[in-house]
């Protein structure tokens, strides 16, 4: 079986550390800690590994956002991966931070990348791992939210959470959607100690 999962963000050092980049960064630790590496190829940066008896293809698309279904249609064809075995990772304004949660099928909720992905596979029906990123922000300025760096406090809850994240990803191959959900989508995030000191980074680039 071969499976396409794909991390929504945006290509470019001014967006790494981004909130709206938590799909690039979830898909980063799952290449670190399998020991592959990414090439750039089309329409993304592409990475091959596999667990089990499943082939994986890792997507982070260099598309840009709102354009996000392409490099998704190109890389299932390419492969020929069917639409039950896409799985995209993105982050959610409306779950608190850190909190991950699958689901089948619905719809954009508002973000720009399931939107044009819904749009060019004309379904909803595919399932995406979503990460809160918080909503702590004044009304009008969810854009400049979602394009500025985490605190360093709020970055340590969002890197806690990778380790499950990938088990996540794992668990939705290896034993599918259903079992999935029902095993982890009731977890609540495990927050870091306050004895853990954090690394402060600096705030990306507007």
């Amino acid at each position: 079986m071969k499976y396409l999962i794909v991390g929504l963000g945006n290509p470019g050092d001014e967006y790494q550390d981004t909130r709206h980049n938590i799909g690039y960064r979830i898909l980063d630790a799952f290449a670190k800690a399998s020991n592959i590496v990414f090439e750039d190829r089309r329409y993304g940066f592409v990475a091959y590994t596999s667990v089990k008896n499943c082939q994986l293809v890792l997507l982070k698309p260099t598309t840009y956002m709102n354009l996000s279904g392409n490099a998704v249609r190109y890389w299932m064809n390419k492969e020929k991966i069917e639409p039950e075995n896409l799985l995209i990772v993105v982050d959610d304004l409306s779950l608190p931070l850190g909190t991950l949660r699958l689901k089948g099928q619905g719809g954009a909720g508002g973000h720009n990348g399931l939107r044009h992905i819904e749009q060019i596979l004309c379904s909803q029906m595919y399932a995406r791992l979503r990460m809160g990123i918080g909503n702590d922000f004044p009304r009008g300025a969810q854009c400049d939210f979602v394009l500025s760096s985490f605190g360093p406090d709020d970055n340590a809850i969002i890197e806690s959470q990778f380790p499950t994240a990938i088990e996540m990803i794992k668990s939705f191959c290896l034993s599918g959607l259903n079992f999935t959900m029902n095993h982890y989508n009731k977890r609540k995030p495990t927050l870091p100690s306050a004895n853990t000191p954090s690394e402060e980074k600096p705030d990306a680039e507007k």
